[in-house]
């Protein structure tokens, strides 16, 4: 697979280190596990939305854009990452944020990845949930291009098939890492919303025959629907980069037990998940996405789903600024 045909905008503190998780392994008693540490890719306190947004800007670019449009919720890792893009690349950005919680606390409203949306100097707009965020984003560029600018426009989470080109790349660049460290991976995890980092991961993985199974933790939808909407997006990925047909139905795995009341709602697994990753690997995961991944591994791990003797390695998609918008989740410290 060569990626170098398609445009890319370099942003990203690239190879992400692959690290082992000593003091958590001991503590689970299960499997290794390892962490590709996403939250690592540097562009505006980073995650896995660098990746996607460096083919995604490469493409604004060669459609003459002047001025970027995304979507996501009021805490969203993506907006953030897409507004320090756009500074970094010279474009005006919009940001339109879905309040899809309902919280109306300063804390959720201002503080985290919202204040560093403004301070990388995007425009900010906030809807009421289950706005047509799609048909905001058209009447958004439809305003900007009255004014003369040259909108492009940037799915939620970057998750397209452009963007899914990133974690594509992600994928083997960890495994020429596990190569490198003559490390076994028997097993993939990974946060899965928007579907494109499990749809981008599971074409890397399935078109390398890498024969390592990829499993997606659900923090929005159901697995039926997660699992159709990876599925999707991962063969019209494949038939970008024309290998079509290399990801089989059954490989796109979701649990999605692990949700709890919806999407960007703390959960109790998903304060402990965070909490005992920072006591014991000074690791810090976000309350939305890697938390409640982290969660459900967790659990998994404790019904005996991964056992000791095999190496698992878990994606680490970033967005620890969003700890600053839910910290009435979290127990005051002693």
């Amino acid at each position: 697979m060569h990626l170098s045909r398609f445009p890319r905008i370099h942003l990203a503190h690239l190879p992400t280190p692959l690290e082992y998780l000593p003091n958590l392994s001991q503590a689970l008693g299960g499997p290794d596990i390892y962490i590709k540490r996403d939250d690592c890719t540097g562009l505006g306190t980073g995650g896995n939305k660098t990746r996607k947004l460096e083919f995604l800007m490469a493409d604004a670019v060669e459609n003459r854009a002047d001025a970027v449009i995304t979507h996501g919720a009021v805490q969203s890792n993506h907006a953030r990452q897409t507004a320090a893009a756009a500074a970094k690349t010279g474009m005006d950005c919009s940001i339109l944020l879905e309040n899809r919680t309902g919280y109306t606390d300063r804390d959720y409203m201002e503080s985290g990845n919202v204040f560093l949306d403004g301070l990388f100097g995007a425009e900010i707009a906030h809807f009421p949930r289950d706005t047509d965020m799609d048909g905001a984003m058209e009447d958004k560029a439809e305003e900007l291009r009255s004014r003369g600018k040259t909108p492009y426009i940037i799915p939620g989470g970057g998750s397209n098939a452009i963007g899914a080109l990133g974690y594509v790349n992600c994928a083997i660049e960890t495994l020429t890492q596990a190569n490198d460290m003559g490390l076994r991976i028997d097993h993939f995890v990974t946060a899965t919303g928007s579907a494109g980092t499990q749809a981008g991961l599971v074409v890397g993985l399935e078109a390398t025959n890498s024969q390592i199974p990829l499993l997606g933790i659900g923090v929005r939808a159901p697995k039926d629907q997660q699992e159709e909407k990876v599925y999707q997006l991962a063969c019209a990925t494949a038939d970008h980069m024309g290998i079509s047909g290399c990801v089989a139905r059954d490989k796109v795995i979701a649990n999605c037990d692990y949700v709890g009341s919806g999407y960007g709602l703390p959960t109790q697994s998903m304060v402990e998940a965070v909490t005992l990753m920072a006591h014991q690997e000074a690791i810090l995961m976000d309350p939305v996405y890697s938390g409640k991944g982290l969660a459900g591994l967790i659990d998994l791990i404790r019904q005996g789903e991964y056992t000791k003797g095999q190496n698992l390695v878990f994606l680490h998609t970033g967005g620890s600024a969003g700890l600053f918008g839910y910290i009435e989740a979290f127990p005051a410290p002693l």
